[in-house]
């Protein structure tokens, strides 16, 4: 049987190149499988994959009973499909907190580290494999690490994440800098989305008590062509929650080049959660927050709504 790979349903660098780079492993080393996506990748991944030279992965929506699966960059039910308790589930390979709620036939694989980047995970667990891995699967994994890190500019980042970077961009004599450069401005480069397709593009489910939000970041070195559609993506905000069976969307606008996050404020309970959760002074309808610049290091362990 093929295992599928694939990470979350709001598919960014890291969870796209991840599925593909663990699929280069397993075939390299004598197994059947393939990449898959639960969602359409945000610009910035679709830029990764078209660069070097990968077909985006097909979209699935569930997986089938029995069906042999390695999960990437989450162990969240909630970003998986529906049916992942039915799957064979034979292996995780992620990087953020352990959440919960998975169910496996028998034991498997679970590697989680507390690195900025899946893929960073995935290079030691190759082993003496990794020396074998082409430029195109090189250049994958120096762009998760790039994303994932905001080219350094994160507090997730660890030495490990950088000293893997700077030797993949040593062998392929490229730029780091400028290549990170295109990447983000690629991943700026939003203006075809709907509001609702923004605050859903990069989010996450996470519940504060008995209070669920969805968190969306929109990283970014251009934050006014976002901004500038407050009016509108605040108005939108209330038809996501409801759409998508939360209490409130939480947008913030992270602005890579000045290490900030502006948060949008469209009712009292964000403007509570802005001011419980960074104490934060909120006198309009958006908030900048210093040095806010990682979800799942700064953001969600935050949260307050008290």
């Amino acid at each position: 049987m093929t295992t599928l790979i694939f990470g979350h349903k709001s598919p960014d660098t890291d969870s796209l190149g991840s599925a593909l780079i663990w699929e280069w492993f397993m075939t390299h080393t004598g197994h059947t499988a393939e990449a898959r996506l639960l969602g359409t990748p945000n610009t910035e991944a679709a830029f990764v994959a078209t660069r070097w030279g990968f077909d985006q992965p097909e979209i699935i929506t569930d997986v089938a009973d029995g069906q042999d699966v390695v999960i990437v960059d989450t162990n969240n039910p909630a970003e998986l499909p529906a049916n992942i308790n039915g799957a064979n589930v034979t292996a995780i390979i992620d990087h953020h907190k352990l959440v919960g709620g998975l169910e496996t036939a028998g034991p498997i694989d679970i590697t989680i580290r507390p690195l900025a980047c899946t893929a960073t995970i995935m290079h030691d667990l190759m082993g003496d494999h990794a020396a074998h891995m082409p430029d195109a699967i090189k250049g994958l994994m120096l762009s998760c690490i790039i994303s994932d890190t905001l080219e350094f500019r994160s507090p997730t980042t660890t030495a490990v994440d950088k000293a893997l970077a700077d030797s993949l961009a040593a062998d392929l004599k490229i730029d780091m800098s400028a290549y990170a450069t295109e990447m983000f401005e690629a991943k700026s480069d939003v203006s075809s989305f709907s509001d609702a397709e923004l605050l859903r593009m990069d989010s996450k489910e996470y519940a504060v008590g008995d209070t669920k939000f969805r968190v969306s970041v929109l990283e970014t070195t251009a934050p006014a062509i976002v901004l500038d559609r407050k009016v509108s993506i605040m108005a939108s905000m209330t038809d996501v929650a409801s759409e998508d069976g939360v209490d409130q969307v939480l947008l913030f606008v992270v602005d890579i080049l000045n290490e900030e996050a502006t948060m949008m404020i469209p009712n009292a309970l964000s403007k509570t959660v802005a001011e419980a959760s960074f104490g934060a002074t909120v006198t309009g309808d958006t908030v900048v927050l210093p040095g806010i610049m990682s979800r799942k290091k700064q953001i969600i362990p935050n949260l307050k709504t008290a």
